[in-house]
């Protein structure tokens, strides 16, 4: 502190708020890159030539990419109307989830280390100072503008209106309190693209390293994503508290020299979507599909392009993880996807979401469908995604390996009953990411890469930002759709689609059916985003939809319960031991521990309708509060941002809507 004679309680203020905003964290480099360790070198030393700056940035790479075990990205979607696991979520139990003393999202580690590099790296490169290939030079100072782009749209994600933190700081406690202010989420999203028009003028289009670092057109599309996303979240969450100016807006009282129109600024992120997705979607071709059964997608290379170790061979790939087990970086994903069910399975509402092939919802006349009695025959005539994607009983698990006496080793009927860690817990059972290759099957031996950027993301962003903006399909919408859809093996004509969608059937199976508690009456709209829900699947982006889009307020009134495969049908005759006795066990059965929910309730699984105990929050279904849709701020920033630290009302701070000032109590 500048003046030691500060009483200790302020002193201790300022170093934690030094620790969340004010130093840069120098951590190990990447063992791939010849570097001398960062933790061994000094900043006078280091950011001066290509390679310091290609190992630092590559360093602060931070994408969610296959973990150590389990389904890794492709569980992501867990705790969604997608996707169930066997432990739910509070954020579908009111109350539940609470406010935390310390910690939550509200810290700057990432930022402040791409705030770092900026304000190191820039002035050098300004003067020519840095040593090095000048384009590549260029390509790694776009990266840090990239990097701090993507942790700030993090930030606005979880916690909305956030400071606009551009540089480090000393341990100046005015100046730290200061820098803790809040910012306007439109605002933070407009800096936030501005960084990424500074990456997208730096990065080079074919990066160095290829597509293992970020690109121009990966810059692009995280632009296309953040621009659609700040625009969908303004439009549906207007005049309410989670919107800058809005009734109740906690900013207000807060935040000084500020206004906004809310309409323009919906109107900017919507163009800014339309320019930079279109970008990407015209410079890149989709993957092909040969639209097999899913008996052996193999040599598919759409269902091939996730799940194998070199994922540089697939335009459609823009940014991706390599995995090497001889270096130690590995993950245990296709053992459990190929093995078993990973603790995860897709929900009845999903699968019953997918079009037949003719494009038509099953509940239309004519439309083909025969029935759920079994995994394939859910999946007979319907989008070929689904049949790709979802794992059958008899499909083949190995193109490089036989049983002893030669025949294919084929998967078996779902685990529906196990220990939760190998579960299919739905019945309906995950294939994306499936490899083939028994070794990516044996433990921790993985080495299929995981995608971060997928191009297909940007033709989906168009279609969705221009009928937000001009209310019909133009001509580039349209050749977008017909390409997603006959890569899917659906029938290209949209209309066919539109023209037979029922929304009160579409309700049964879709959170996305609704925006602000009432049930959409566009059904053009509407099927953009069912088109959304079929591409991106398993990839992490359905909770992020059902935020932006505000399709999750009619589980205030209306809980919703989670749904599997039929199980009370004729699959349950493949649940029998050795001796052909029956294995399930229904809820309520006296004197035995269940394991299924009540046939008398419904014919299908209900996975969290097993066991009704007093720790069983969504027996009765997935709830919701508003409050849900932003994460809440921990008591210790306010504390710490206190003028009184005895009245943390007094914090330059806000808490989000809904959330108390309160540690370990829930939303309102």
């Amino acid at each position: 502190m500048k003046n030691n004679k500060i009483p200790m309680k302020i002193s201790n203020k300022a170093f934690i708020l030094f620790a969340l905003l004010g130093s840069a964290v120098m951590t190990s480099c990447n063992k791939q890159l010849d570097m001398e360790p960062l933790s061994a070198v000094t900043p006078e030393k280091f950011l001066w030539t290509e390679a310091d700056l290609a190992a630092y940035t590559i360093n602060q790479y931070n994408f969610n990419t296959h973990a150590g075990w389990n389904a890794g990205t492709f569980a992501s979607d867990n705790h969604t109307d997608n996707q169930a696991t066997t432990n739910y979520s509070n954020i579908w139990a009111p109350g539940e989830w609470r406010v935390l003393q310390t910690g939550s999202s509200w810290e700057f580690t990432q930022i402040r280390n791409a705030n770092y590099f900026l304000q190191t790296a820039v002035p050098r490169w300004k003067e020519n100072k840095i040593t090095g290939v000048p384009a590549n030079v260029d390509h790694y100072i776009g990266e840090g503008y990239f990097l701090r782009a993507f942790q700030y749209f993090n930030k606005v994600q979880a916690l909305g209106d956030f400071p606009i933190v551009k540089n480090t700081f000393k341990d100046d406690l005015d100046v730290l309190v200061d820098a803790s202010k809040r910012r306007p989420r439109n605002e933070v999203a407009r800096f936030i693209l501005s960084d990424l028009d500074s990456a997208i003028t730096l990065l080079k289009t074919n990066a160095p390293n290829g597509t293992n670092r970020i690109s121009k057109n990966a810059a692009l599309l995280l632009k296309s994503r953040v621009a659609l996303h700040e625009a969908t979240w303004l439009t549906y969450h207007k005049n309410t508290a989670q919107v800058p100016g809005g009734p109740n807006w906690p900013g207000t009282g807060k935040v000084t020299d500020f206004t906004i129109n809310i309409d323009s600024e919906i109107d900017f992120f919507l163009t800014a979507a339309m320019d930079a997705s279109a970008q990407v979607a015209d410079a890149i071709p989709l993957v092909n599909n040969t639209k097999d059964d899913g008996y052996n997608s193999s040599a598919n290379p759409y269902a091939a392009m996730f799940a194998d170790a070199d994922m540089s061979k697939y335009s459609e790939v823009l940014l991706w993880r390599k995995y090497d087990p001889t270096q130690g970086i590995n993950h245990n994903v296709n053992h459990y996807i190929n093995n078993n069910g990973a603790n995860t399975g897709y929900t009845r509402g999903f699968v019953d979401n997918f079009v037949m092939a003719n494009g038509l919802p099953i509940y239309a006349n004519g439309s083909g469908y025969v029935g759920d009695d079994s995994v394939k025959m859910v999946k007979i005539a319907r989008d070929n995604r689904l049949q790709l994607f979802m794992k059958s009983p008899g499909d083949l698990r190995f193109t490089d390996k036989t049983n002893t006496n030669g025949t294919p080793i084929l998967a078996g009927y779902p685990d529906i009953i196990g220990i939760p860690e190998t579960r299919d817990v739905t019945g309906y059972s995950i294939k994306k990411g499936f490899s083939y290759n028994s070794i990516n099957a044996e433990g921790s031996m993985g080495s299929t890469g995981s995608i971060v950027f997928r191009a297909v993301e940007a033709y989906l962003n168009y279609i969705e930002a221009s009928y937000l903006k001009e209310r019909s399909i133009n001509g580039k919408a349209g050749q977008y759709w017909r390409a997603i859809r006959t890569r899917a093996g659906i029938n290209p004509d949209y209309n066919v689609t539109i023209a037979a969608t029922q929304m009160n059937q579409e309700a049964k199976n879709d959170f996305a059916a609704y925006s602000k508690g009432t049930l959409l009456s566009d059904v053009t709209l509407y099927n953009i985003r069912r088109e959304r829900r079929a591409e991106l699947m398993s990839e992490g982006m359905r909770m992020f939809d059902l935020k932006r889009w505000r399709a999750l307020d009619q589980l205030q009134a209306n809980p919703y319960i989670i749904e599997g495969f039929k199980v009370w049908g004729p699959m349950q005759a493949w649940f029998k031991d050795s001796k052909g006795v029956p294995t399930l066990i229904e809820s309520g059965t006296a004197g035995k521990t269940p394991n299924v929910s009540k046939k008398s309730e419904s014919l299908y699984l209900r996975p969290y309708r097993v066991n009704n105990n007093t720790s069983n929050f969504v027996f009765n279904g997935y709830k919701w509060t508003a409050a849900h849709y932003l994460e809440p701020i921990a008591i210790q920033h306010f504390t710490i941002t206190s003028s009184n630290s005895a009245d943390i009302s007094t914090s330059v701070m806000y808490q989000n809507p809904g959330w108390p000032m309160v540690a370990n109590q829930g939303a309102n």
